[in-house]
């Protein structure tokens, strides 16, 4: 008989908020308020109000505040950020007079009024799924989530976070895979220097209090990474942390984990959540994801991509919370699954985790750059996406994947390649098309068509150019990352000589001159 051997959290109950956290005598609104300055759309505007401190301000203290403008009613939970400071984060949607008050069981906190403008600005703003299976900013600009993963980079040292965003300043990526929580697996032991929580006299941790140091540091690199152009897709929960015992938390003090985290970092534009890296590892039921889940949708007032991470058994992404499917999925021909996928929950799809580039001596770290180059490829012509990782040995376990820093590999470049083909079609994106056997073909039907041949090496391939359609035509090589133009304009049956190198796509584009 199989025994479930998981340690299960032990019960608590909430801490509610304190009905007389601060006595009749104080004065009602009477906390000083610091307005946002310079104010503008989708950049993260913070009102700060400056209040009480006794007690556990953390749990003690509820705050919301209430943002109204013309057009929009956006309610908004705030956080205790130390010294008596509590902030409420707003990623404002438009321009223009926005008004807000207060509701807090602190009378000093409590019935504030005030206002402030916000000014138009060129960001583009948070992304959010659009046309089905693809995601883009909030002005409609097309996003692509070229992922890479260095699970616990912000847990490393200064020297070594720095590095990361040198290396990641110099890659192709617009998505990184990173944990709140530390990790304790291969190639990555060292005890963190801070964590989410405080710890108390014993050395336990103290679910009830933040580490204030660890999110100004989260935010700094947050920061530093919106410059960059790339999302932070943040792990909430993940089963590698036995050591610390975080991934068996009351539900308690999960939701208050919860609710800290989002409060504090969804007025930030490039967050994405993800409620778990390896899910089915965890001691967690369904119910318990939902729950946590709804939280994060309840908490977030901007609606940040949301989803949740398998290790054998996939989730079911029907459910209403989940904005996109993120999956790991190993296997040569994963890309043919994308399709079935699409299918099944009518939503995008994220290979987060296929495998990664290096020479460990586990499966899952030891493949080639051009696999995983034509993984990308593969699955990029479905209509889905996916997420690098580099796993080469290093003797002081300086891995990428683990702990960030450099990049050695060589698919970053040939990442960088493919992003700039994609570019070129038409719609910023490509969706699949009608392939046959022997090969795949994605892009935009009658204006952009990619025909990918995989590791196959055909001397030749003739190819019609669909009706309708004057098509200038390229011999693509995506590993040594070359362009060869076909002379001429073409119509009709094309004979498309080909260098008998695996890895060649047959670009048709329609001519610019029709």
């Amino acid at each position: 008989m199989f025994e479930d051997g998981q340690v299960r959290p032990v019960h608590e109950e909430p801490i509610a908020p304190r009905a007389d956290y601060q006595p009749t005598t104080v004065p009602r609104a009477s906390a000083i308020v610091v307005t946002p300055q310079e104010a503008q759309v989708y950049r993260t505007a913070q009102l700060e109000l400056r209040g009480p401190s006794i007690g556990n301000p953390f749990v003690d203290v509820e705050l919301t505040v209430t943002f109204e403008s013309p057009e929009h009613s956006i309610t908004v939970g705030g956080f205790y950020a130390g010294d008596g400071r509590y902030l409420v984060r707003l990623l404002p949607p438009a321009s223009g007079n926005w008004r807000f008050s207060t509701s807090s069981n602190a009378r000093s906190l409590d019935g504030i009024t005030g206002g402030f403008d916000v000014a138009t600005s060129q960001m583009p703003g948070p992304v959010q799924v659009a046309d089905t299976f693809h995601f883009a900013r909030a002005d409609g600009t097309p996003f692509l989530p070229y992922g890479t993963t260095a699970y616990a980079w912000i847990h490393q040292s200064q020297e070594l976070q720095d590095a990361t965003i040198d290396a990641l300043a110099q890659a192709p990526f617009t998505k990184i895979r990173m944990c709140l929580f530390p990790k304790d697996f291969m190639h990555n032991t060292e005890e963190p220097e801070r964590y989410v929580f405080e710890r108390d006299e014993t050395g336990a941790f103290d679910t009830t209090r933040f580490d204030l140091a660890f999110f100004d540091n989260l935010e700094r690199r947050l920061h530093q990474l919106a410059d960059l152009g790339i999302e932070a897709d943040l792990i909430l929960f993940h089963p590698y942390d036995d050591r610390w015992g975080l991934s068996r938390l009351s539900g308690a003090a999960d939701e208050r984990y919860i609710r800290y985290v989002v409060r504090r970092l969804a007025g930030f534009p490039n967050v994405w959540w993800s409620m778990a890296n390896e899910y089915d590892l965890l001691a967690k039921q369904r119910e318990d994801w939902d729950r946590l889940a709804e939280t994060v949708r309840r908490e977030d007032h901007v609606g940040h991509p949301l989803s949740i991470h398998n290790w054998v058994q996939l989730f079911d992404y029907s459910a209403a919370w989940a904005s996109h499917a993120s999956l790991q999925r190993g296997d040569h021909g994963i890309g043919a699954k994308i399709d079935q996928w699409h299918r099944q929950w009518n939503k995008p799809v994220i290979i987060d985790e296929f495998g990664y580039e290096g020479d460990l001596d586990q499966g899952w770290g030891n493949l080639m750059a051009q696999e995983v180059v034509r993984r990308f490829w593969e699955g990029m012509l479905r209509g889905g996406y996916l997420t690098h990782g580099e796993t080469y040995y290093d003797d002081n376990d300086l891995i990428h994947w683990s702990k960030g820093g450099q990049l050695h590999g060589e698919s970053p470049a040939r990442i960088a390649f493919l992003r700039d083909i994609v570019a070129a079609s038409p719609t910023g994106r490509l969706n699949p098309l009608t392939s046959t056997f022997d090969d795949i073909r994605g892009g935009v039907d009658g204006e952009y068509i990619l025909i990918y041949f995989g590791a196959s090496r055909p001397r030749y391939r003739t190819v019609v150019v669909p009706e309708g359609m004057s098509a200038r035509i390229d011999v693509i090589d995506t590993w040594d990352m070359s362009i060869e133009a076909v002379p001429g304009v073409h119509t009709g049956s094309v004979k498309v000589d080909l260098p008998a190198k695996p890895y060649v796509v047959i670009r048709l584009q329609r001519a610019a001159d029709e």
